[in-house]
């Protein structure tokens, strides 16, 4: 795996279907805690989907900020990721927050990541 992007994409694809994690997060657990920004850019950067579709096998939609919010915009952002999130049953509030300690991923240990990024 060589890639910045490529890892933050490998990562990701490991949440599960009604849970969520943060950009923060993503970035901790590959060693980069400062690199949550990047996180963001690498989930941005996924080719475009239809509806309901995941940007090449990632489920980009259960990334959320720092206090558990949406935090995308433009044409689909915010209203997809709320649609796709509620789709999986995560209750997404009137501003666009998840409850993290009910719907938050504990992530992998770091042999499990290290495991998973020996992976192609």
């Amino acid at each position: 795996m060589s890639s910045f992007f490529e890892k933050v994409h490998h990562l990701v694809r490991q949440v599960p279907p009604g849970k969520v994690t943060s950009y923060g997060a993503v970035a901790r657990m590959l060693e980069h805690p400062h690199a949550a920004r990047t996180v963001g850019w690498a989930l941005h950067s996924l080719p475009s989907a239809r509806e309901g579709d995941e940007r090449g096998g990632v489920p980009w939609w259960r990334v959320l900020n720092s206090k558990g919010c949406i935090s995308l915009a433009g044409e689909h952002g915010a209203g997809l990721q709320r649609e796709l999130l509620e789709a999986e049953g995560v209750e997404v509030s009137e501003r666009g927050c998840v409850d993290l300690m009910r719907f938050g991923w504990e992530g992998l240990l770091w042999y499990e990541i290290e495991e998973l990024m020996k992976e192609e």
